[in-house]
């Protein structure tokens, strides 16, 4: 889960992470009011799920409260376009406005798990206030990479050498470590799946200052941080996946023309890979889970159905823990009660696989089954190729 970058601040201020001063706004009277609490030059910030705001027109520099209110109305509203919201941007609802900071150096500190080592690794790097991505790309030595033991916990050794690569100098090292202690307390304490603080700035008076903040959420955890689930904002999510989620599916979408329906993680990066080597691509991640029944099936087809870019569906079913006759049953039970018009192949194997072909076969209703995979994903191509 995602949170907006004043939701973060919040958090990492109860963590002792020394964040700038601010308020949330959803009006240009709001920002106004804001600004002039603040006094002096303040920054005003469009809060949406993306990054690269700066660039696309989100973050506005003012020197007054009556220019906050500006800049508030020309950013309130707008649709925001960034490398990270595609072409359609991202409308945004409110700003951050906070005071400004006179900046000496911009750096990089980020919190992620590392799969290849199973542990938190935190990143460092003095080149901050750009694409960490290009960096990483470009010139990887410009980025200190530590790993945190998980029986152990970060070390005060570990953040100190981050400290020094970060190119802190007297009292900033001592700063540097317990800017890092605390964020790396935040992470875990909440259960985050990433925390980038990205500018991480020196100012022109030798402190630190998490200048923007992001923190992401592991999903699996959230029922133990009831606080931190207020903080989702649904209208910074696709409206499929939303949905998906209130029926406890889980779901992405993509920008393909194959509608896929899978049930496990693993055979869904699968199915998608075989319709990409067909010749088309997936239109979607839609993992149905292990506990498919046939109201599930109804929901995940019911969903596949409302997403107007998917001109063909490909329904591939192990069944292990699940029965391909359940999931039979609810796609033949999805189809009398939905209007659908475009071609459907399906895919059985394993528990009861035999039973669900013959209750698709013995239906009055018209789609393909496919025996194979391979067989699957090229009689789906072809039906989309058809559909165009």
């Amino acid at each position: 889960m995602k949170i907006h970058e004043y939701q973060a601040k919040e958090i990492l201020k109860a963590f002792n992470v020394p964040v700038p001063n601010g308020g949330v706004a959803t009006t240009p009277e709001e920002a106004e009011a804001i600004a002039k609490d603040l006094g002096g030059t303040t920054v005003v910030k469009a809060q949406i799920h993306a990054g690269g705001r700066g660039k696309g027109g989100g973050i506005k520099l003012v020197q007054n409260p009556k220019e906050a209110r500006v800049a508030a109305s020309d950013i309130i509203g707008m649709d925001l376009v960034t490398h990270q919201t595609g072409p359609e941007g991202q409308k945004v609802k409110q700003v951050w406005v906070e005071e400004a900071t006179d900046i000496d150096r911009e750096l990089y500190l980020g919190i992620v798990l590392d799969r290849s080592q199973s542990r938190l690794t935190i990143m460092a790097s003095q080149a901050g206030g750009i694409d960490i991505e290009e960096v990483a790309a470009s010139t990887p030595e410009k980025i200190l990479k530590v790993a945190i033991h998980p029986g152990i916990g970060l070390q005060s050794f570990q953040a100190r050498r981050l400290a020094l690569a970060l190119g802190l100098e007297g009292d900033q090292i001592r700063q540097g470590v317990a800017f890092i202690t605390a964020l790396y307390n935040a992470f875990i304490a909440t259960d985050c799946s990433l925390a980038e603080i990205n500018p991480l700035v020196v100012s022109k008076d030798g402190n630190l200052l998490a200048l923007d903040a992001k923190m992401n959420f592991d999903d699996n955890a959230l029922y133990r941080h009831a606080d931190i689930q207020e903080l989702r904002d649904t209208d910074e999510e696709d409206a499929l996946e939303v949905e998906a989620s209130e029926f406890d599916l889980n779901s992405i979408k993509l920008d393909g023309e194959v509608g896929c329906m899978v049930n496990g993680a693993g055979l869904a990066m699968a199915t998608m890979d075989i319709v990409k080597h067909a010749g088309s691509s997936p239109a979607n991640f839609l993992d149905v889970g292990g506990g498919t029944n046939v109201e599930r099936v109804k929901n995940a087809f019911r969903i596949l159905m409302s997403d107007g870019d998917v001109k063909a569906v490909l329904i591939n079913i192990f069944g292990g823990i699940v029965r391909c006759d359940r999931v039979a049953e609810g796609v033949v039970q999805a189809l009398s009660d939905l209007t659908v018009n475009i071609p459907i192949v399906i895919r059985l194997q394993g528990t009861n696989a035999k039973e669900g072909v013959q209750i698709l076969q013995n239906s009055d209703l018209e789609f393909t089954v496919a025996l194979g995979l391979k067989e699957a994903a090229e009689a789906v191509v072809e039906a989309v190729k058809g559909a165009a």
